[in-house]
């Protein structure tokens, strides 16, 4: 099993950028797949990007060309660049990682203001 904790989120301007990051404790080389989701108020949880064991990535619809997933081993962390941020953009951004079971970390609060 691996812990998550995410960071990095914020107010922020419509047009701005932010970078969320999920840092991954436990074995990360254990892992398949890492995904952000997020879940606005009033609205169920939905998939934002996955980046899998190989390095292949994929968004959702609607933040391809905006949003950008990445990992860095040697700290064990997973970044979501998130650019041209629009207001429906705010949600809590959490992040799961698939081993033989998911584990999620707790959330952060992404605010883009119009």
């Amino acid at each position: 099993q691996v812990q998550l904790v995410e960071s990095g989120g914020g107010l922020v301007q419509a047009g701005g950028s932010l970078r969320l990051s999920c840092v991954v404790s436990g074995n990360f080389f254990s892992i398949n797949a890492i995904t952000w989701h997020r879940q606005a108020p009033g609205k169920q949880r939905e998939f934002v990007a996955v980046i899998i064991k190989g390095g292949h990535t994929n968004y959702a619809n609607s933040v391809k060309g905006r949003f950008t997933i990445s990992r860095d081993n040697d700290k064990n962390t997973v970044y979501l660049e998130m650019n041209s941020l629009k207001p429906e953009d705010t949600a809590v951004y959490y992040c799961a990682a698939s081993t033989t079971t998911t584990s999620w970390g707790q959330g952060t609060q992404v605010t883009v203001s119009s």
